[in-house]
């Protein structure tokens, strides 16, 4: 590397503050997964609780993304980042103290309200750190440890689990945070956008909705789909998601501007993104569950076994990169919604209570492959739909409507799972989870036939200096081709 390619020591230290603070929260959106076996040992609980232990932050973290970045841009980003972190890190220690698993589930949704506020805000303090001819390394970097948080997640919450507690999984983040804290305060520069307004309707409207539908199908099946609790936070939810559109439309400064979804290619991609999540964060909300409590791995063992689906980006996302330049993102995106369809499929067709790992393998490598070809093309296919000045509101929507989908992907295949099957038995496991997985397939099938909707040729987006509200990484980020700083 020669001296021009170096960063500069301001933009090394952002870089090295904000990538920390990515893998933190990246980190949580799957470390809890091999830890829920022995959360639900330690603390009781029925399957809606286990739900809402990933569901409490992947919520709370969707909802109010777009909004923690408008809070940066009005009051100081470099403010509202310590806040989100020092938030962040409170919640993680209550969620290691917690004596039950409502207090759990309390602690886990503040810790996603300090993400959003957290993440989208260390995205913009990096770009502004960072020259415009050195963003894109800096931004593949970042990734990259966005990607390694997420395919180390499962690991790293098998090993705390299995050989100190699964407390150790929160605890992990009090350390990291509490040193971040000071050298924020001195290594970055503070900065806001002027002008910028914050569209509190928009967000009350959008989580109100958004939690009102996750509490009805969480809950369908305890209560019945026709109990008034069920009935009223579907039908509620509902109405409120439709204002929450209808307001996108005629506000003059929304969150969310609906209009960008008039580009069938916009449309096209955030749909196939929701859906995408659906099917596989529902899909590990279950497998990983099924490789400790019916294949009978300790929670390492099953962390390492879950490997080639989830560290399968670090090899093929930059591959996929170069795919999608050379050919087009459309073919690129089809074929990984595609494979990944097919590996949840595998898996449904070869789950049985005494399936042996190798039967397994073809599925999670297909399904590894499959997520890896789809998100770096992805975000690149999203950012040509749009001019450069809504790029920014553009990634941060598209990754809230990821978190959704995830959010929805494990309330829906639980519900699935919970109606055809249950804790019980070996057995009665399988008989849940076949049936689930079947649905996360014909989930991401469907994206798969929505992303034919993109343009065959796309036209190029120049990054803007400085975007209005970049988003935060997704649950499942991946290392970035260096020549696309738009891409997050």
């Amino acid at each position: 590397m020669n001296q021009h390619d170096r960063l500069s020591r301001p933009a090394v230290w952002a870089l090295i503050l904000t990538g920390a603070a990515s893998f933190m929260a990246a980190l949580d959106n799957l470390v809890v997964t091999t830890a829920l076996p022995a959360i639900r040992a330690d603390l009781g609980g029925k399957l809606e609780d286990l739900e809402w232990t990933v569901n409490a932050y992947t919520l709370t973290f969707a909802v109010l993304l777009l909004f923690g970045s408008a809070l940066g841009d009005r009051f100081g980003r470099r403010r509202l980042f310590m806040a989100g972190l020092a938030t962040f890190t409170a919640a993680s220690a209550a969620a290691a103290l917690s004596p039950g698993i409502d207090a759990l589930i309390a602690a886990r949704a503040v810790q996603g309200v300090g993400a959003a506020v957290m993440m989208p805000l260390s995205l913009t303090l990096l770009a502004a750190a960072v020259p415009a001819a050195r963003r894109g390394m800096a931004l593949g970097i970042y990734g990259a440890v966005g990607g390694l948080a997420v395919a180390s997640g499962p690991l790293i919450g098998g090993s705390l689990t299995e050989h100190i507690s699964w407390q150790w999984i929160f605890w992990l983040n009090v350390p990291i945070g509490l040193a971040l804290l000071p050298l924020a305060r001195l290594r970055l520069a503070e900065s806001t956008a002027p002008n910028s307004r914050l569209d509190v309707p928009g967000t009350l409207l959008i989580s109100g909705g958004l939690f009102g539908i996750v509490y009805g199908l969480v809950n369908a099946n305890a209560h019945g789909w026709t109990s008034a609790p069920v009935l009223t936070g579907l039908i509620a939810g509902s109405a409120l998601v439709g204002g929450f559109i209808h307001h996108g439309f005629h506000n003059a400064n929304p969150m969310l501007p609906m209009r960008l979804f008039r580009d069938r290619g916009f449309f096209g991609i955030n749909l196939a993104s929701l859906l995408m999540y659906l099917g596989m964060f529902g899909s590990i909300f279950l497998l990983s569950q099924f490789l400790q409590g019916v294949a009978g791995y300790s929670p390492t063992q099953a962390g390492l076994r879950m490997l080639p689906w989830t560290g399968m980006a670090v090899i093929v996302a930059p591959i996929a990169g170069i795919l999608s330049d050379r050919i087009g993102g459309r073919p690129v995106v089809v074929a990984g919604l595609a494979l990944q369809a097919i590996g949840l499929g595998w898996f449904a067709m070869v789950l049985s209570p005494d399936v042996s790992y190798a039967a397994q393998l073809p599925a999670l490598v297909l399904s590894g492959i499959g997520m890896s070809l789809f998100f770096a093309p992805a975000n690149n296919v999203l950012m040509s739909t749009v001019t450069p000045a809504d790029q920014g509101k553009a990634s941060g929507a598209n990754n809230a409507l990821r978190e959704v989908g995830g959010a929805l992907g494990v309330a829906i295949l639980a519900s699935v799972f919970s109606a055809r099957g249950g804790y019980e038995t070996p057995r009665a496991f399988t008989d849940g989870t076949v049936p689930a997985l079947w649905i996360g397939a014909a989930a991401v099938a469907l994206a798969a036939g929505l992303a034919l909707l993109l343009p065959r040729r796309t036209r190029t987006a120049t990054a803007p200096e400085a975007p209005d509200a970049p988003d935060a990484p997704a649950p499942v980020p991946v290392p970035l081709p260096a020549k696309t700083p738009a891409a997050r």
